[in-house]
């Protein structure tokens, strides 16, 4: 009998012990707070229908390495792609450095990862096969046109991109400034979406001038064989860091680790790479600091003056 009442006692411990490993493991669960579904973000730096077919094979090989339904769209700007992630409407952006600084300074997000591409060498656009962390912004015109250095870009037409583009407006407009030309008082500023559209706009002569990443003029030389002699280089920007996985300030630490891997491992792997060259020209990501983004916020000081 004694031996009988020393088991049940056993055996309600061992029990006892299980529900409560049980409950605990429960709470862990419940108190992760991993998203039940994700949505991605990408804004269009060339024609956004293409980008977007180009973009959505993102969504089964993010899904299936974190478990949850993906979802990746399009935006139609960098400021549009900032509030959506300022009110949670979308967790993850793929954004500019100043379309993240923007973001961080308004704690609507975090840095993730920082894209690396292979570099670029010129003359002729050619791309090397060095991966480096940053690119640079270029001024491009018709070669036979009369414009032959910045400072005949008074009174000219300029294709630019969205305000928050480090390539497309940022960099070219504030080192133009510290130079001597306020580009946003002595020029006609046309606003266009994608670089594609800028390099095409100076080929046509629909604007003098375009302001674009380096070099943009490879992403329409499949329809424009002659594109690398007809519209040519006048300035390069000093470096910029290159973009960013940013995500929303309030995703957990835990799944914020887990995305990056995801993120870095879909980078290395043959359908990935072909996904994020073809959309952003990506070869990768890697881990970044905000920090490395210190050089974007000096500009925007300089931007704050010419807004003013």
């Amino acid at each position: 009998m004694k031996k009988v009442k020393q088991f049940l006692v056993i055996m309600m411990a061992v029990l006892f012990a299980a529900n409560l490993t049980a409950c605990a493991n429960k709470k862990t669960s419940s108190s992760s707070n991993e998203p039940k579904s994700l949505n991605v973000q990408f804004v269009p730096s060339s024609a956004a229908n293409k980008l977007e077919a180009r973009a959505k094979p993102m969504e089964k090989l993010l899904s299936k390495r974190l478990g949850i339904p993906v979802h990746v769209s399009m935006s139609t700007d960098y400021s549009g792609l900032v509030e959506a992630m300022k009110s949670k409407k979308v967790d993850v952006g793929f954004l500019p450095s100043d379309a993240y600084i923007m973001a961080h300074k308004q704690k609507a997000a975090d840095l993730l990862l920082q894209a690396v591409r292979y570099g670029i060498k010129q003359p002729g656009g050619v791309t090397t096969k060095k991966l480096v962390n940053f690119y640079r912004g270029e001024i491009l015109v018709k070669k036979d046109s009369a414009i032959k250095t910045w400072k005949d870009l008074k009174g000219k037409s300029i294709s630019v991109q969205d305000i928050t583009s480090d390539s497309g407006y940022v960099f070219p407009v504030a080192e133009l400034k510290q130079k001597g030309l306020d580009v946003t008082k002595s020029c006609k500023v046309v606003s266009v979406k994608g670089a594609d559209q800028g390099v095409l706009n100076v080929l046509n002569g629909d604007t003098d001038a375009a302001f674009v990443f380096e070099d943009a003029r490879n992403i329409v030389k499949h329809d424009e064989p002659d594109i690398m002699t007809k519209v040519v280089p006048i300035y390069f920007t000093k470096p910029i860091p290159n973009d960013t996985i940013s995500v929303i300030s309030s995703m957990p630490k835990n799944f914020r680790k887990k995305l990056a891997k995801a993120f870095i491992a879909i980078g290395k792997s043959k359908a990935g790479k072909k996904i994020i060259e073809s959309v952003y020209s990506h070869e990768g990501y890697v881990h970044a600091k905000d920090s490395d983004y210190d050089t974007i916020r000096q500009y925007n000081k300089i931007m704050d003056t010419i807004k003013k």
